[in-house]
């Protein structure tokens, strides 16, 4: 099946940069990416979350740890968006 679709300049530049670093054509490191995004689609909470699941398991870390991490890491969010914020 063939799609026709009107892509901006700078999307078309980088779609032809991606193809010539990865020695792809540019029709198929669309067809990719687009195959890519619909396999994401598909995956369960549980597959997304696996890689961070094991790694706080092969660290040792028990709950309380991290959520002192991602308590950590939501204040720090939270002071980079104020910071945007004050300088927009």
């Amino acid at each position: 099946m063939t799609i026709t679709i009107n892509l901006p300049p700078a999307t078309l530049n980088e779609l032809k940069a991606e193809a010539q670093a990865t020695g792809k054509d540019v029709e198929t490191v669309v067809r990719e990416a687009v195959e890519s995004r619909l396999a994401r689609r598909k995956r369960t909470f549980a597959e997304i979350v696996k890689p961070v699941h094991d790694d706080v398991e092969s660290r040792g870390l028990s709950d309380d740890d991290v959520g002192a991490i991602m308590d950590q890491e939501l204040k720090a969010a939270r002071a980079e968006k104020r910071s945007n914020k004050a300088q927009a």
